[in-house]
């Protein structure tokens, strides 16, 4: 039997002073403004090109070149991009691309980050020490699970904006866009833009809402104008919008053939009667989006339940999280939008230049002092746009016992319900060993959120589960790898 070649040792680094995960829009301004300022800077991205989900781009090759195909903000995203190959160029920032960091661990005064290459982390292994860390792991999207939504045809609404963006790829021809939150009238109008029938937007919570507080409103006029411009796009595009509805079930043998759509009271409970079929061959569904956190968590930052009832970083003005040495940028602190991740970005890049000048200690200069302002405004429209929609406790009414809620295990929420009820679970860690809910290859990310509240658990959202790993790692890179016995 041959004898495998062996693989070559983790690659390590010349040490670096601030290393940044996650090239995004917050981890992209903060690399370019931290080079700017003179630091040494490692910018590693899973990605094979910066600009995270939001500037995803088609491959050049699909001859998507018109403007309409870019996302808005894009003159900013190409200015910062130079930026970025300027620094290159000079030195003073490396950009890893295809990078995915798993493991972060103390090091002495500063950190040594862990990161393998290629798909599933095959292709070789990465060691760097920095001085400093920042962190920029931005968000994934949240579902909530309801019959039939494991049927082929079923996206994730982001994820069709996804496949839209990098491949011009349509999931149909006739997709029903439905969840909740703003994101959703961006995917909707993006996919009518490309050529689909998009019959309804349906959303759960509606937008009555937000004139409740006419002030964050009135501080955040480009976001009432955004908020224009997709209603008129939406009319535009005969695009009906169904609020304060939720599709609870799906239909379909091979593919998704259509949808009921229910209406919803103040709870997001379904109105008995109320369920209408719409005929579609895909649906988009989401509800809103997360913080990525593994990373940070994995190092003792402190989390908060945010409005949207996700775990957040617990971050100050200068965006340092609660463990000296590491600052934090973008939807980490709580989602909030492209443009509060570049300022914060920004703002965090400012804070690590100060620190690494000997901690700053006067007054903050003009620009700071804008940008400043500039996230507080931002961060409360944040906090208004999580509280409106959060999902209502009455959503767990749209499962059937036999719905799937972990798919990666196929656990249903039958078997949830049966571990706390029947077995005595009274934390969702204790319904995950006795159901194996979250264990699979998304560890939770997919069904973390709903698990919790059909388990009633709701109050351990702001403590999310710490892990070792962050992202998937072989065997073989774990075997090479000493790291601290509380890792």
């Amino acid at each position: 039997m041959p004898v495998p070649p062996a693989e070559p040792p983790a690659a390590r680094l010349r040490r670096t002073e601030l290393a940044v995960v996650g090239a995004g829009p917050a981890g992209l301004a903060a690399a370019v403004t931290a080079a700017d300022g003179g630091l040494d800077v490692v910018l590693l991205d899973a990605a094979d090109a910066p600009g995270g989900q939001y500037y995803r781009a088609p491959a050049p090759g699909l001859g998507a070149t018109g403007p309409e195909k870019r996302p808005h903000g894009w003159a900013h995203f190409a200015a910062l991009t130079a930026r970025l190959g300027r620094h290159r160029t000079a030195g003073r920032i490396r950009h890893l691309t295809g990078h995915h960091v798993w493991a972060v661990e103390r090091s002495g005064a500063g950190w040594t980050l862990h990161a393998v290459t290629g798909p599933d982390g095959r292709d070789g292994a990465t060691t760097l020490d920095a001085r400093r860390l920042l962190v920029a792991t931005g968000s994934y999207e949240r579902q909530l699970p309801f019959p039939g939504w494991t049927l082929p045809g079923v996206v994730g609404a982001a994820g069709a904006q996804a496949m839209l963006k990098s491949g011009l790829v349509l999931p149909g021809r006739r997709i029903v866009v439905a969840g909740s939150g703003p994101l959703l009238q961006a995917v909707a109008v993006s996919l009518a833009r490309a050529g689909a029938r998009v019959p309804a937007l349906v959303e759960a919570a509606g937008y009555a809402a937000y004139r409740r507080a006419p002030q964050v409103l009135a501080a955040n006029p480009g976001r009432l104008a955004e908020g224009v411009r997709h209603g008129v796009a939406l009319a535009r595009h005969r695009v009906r919008l169904l609020p304060h509805r939720a599709v609870t079930a799906v239909h379909g043998t091979d593919r998704v053939e259509g949808v009921t759509v229910s209406r919803l009271d103040r709870d997001w409970r379904p109105l008995p009667g109320t369920g209408r079929r719409i005929d579609c061959d895909a649906l988009a569904v989401g509800h809103g989006l997360a913080p990525q956190l593994d990373l940070a968590v994995g190092l003792g930052c402190a989390t908060r339940c945010g409005t949207d009832g996700s775990a957040a970083l617990e971050l100050d003005e200068e965006l340092r999280t609660t463990v000296p040495g590491v600052w934090a940028a973008g939807e980490t602190g709580g989602i909030g939008g492209v443009h509060l991740a570049l300022t914060e970005g920004e703002l965090a890049a400012r804070s690590v230049i100060a620190d690494a000048r000997g901690g700053g200690g006067g007054p903050p200069t003009a620009r700071t002092a804008s940008l400043l302002r500039t996230r507080r405004r931002m961060r409360a429209f944040a906090r208004l746009m999580g509280a409106v929609h959060r999902p209502g406790p009455g959503w767990t009414g749209w499962t059937a016992a036999d719905t799937e809620v972990c798919r990666c295990e196929e656990v249903t929420a039958g078997a949830i319900r049966a571990a706390v009820g029947e077995l005595g679970a009274g934390d969702s860690r204790t319904v995950k060993l006795l159901t194996r809910a979250g264990m699979g290859w998304c560890q939770g990310r997919t069904c973390g959120f709903a698990v919790r509240e059909l388990a009633g658990c709701a109050a351990e959202t702001g403590n999310p589960d710490r892990r070792p790993l962050a992202c998937p790692v072989p065997l073989s890179v774990l075997a090479r790898t000493t790291l601290p016995e509380d890792t």
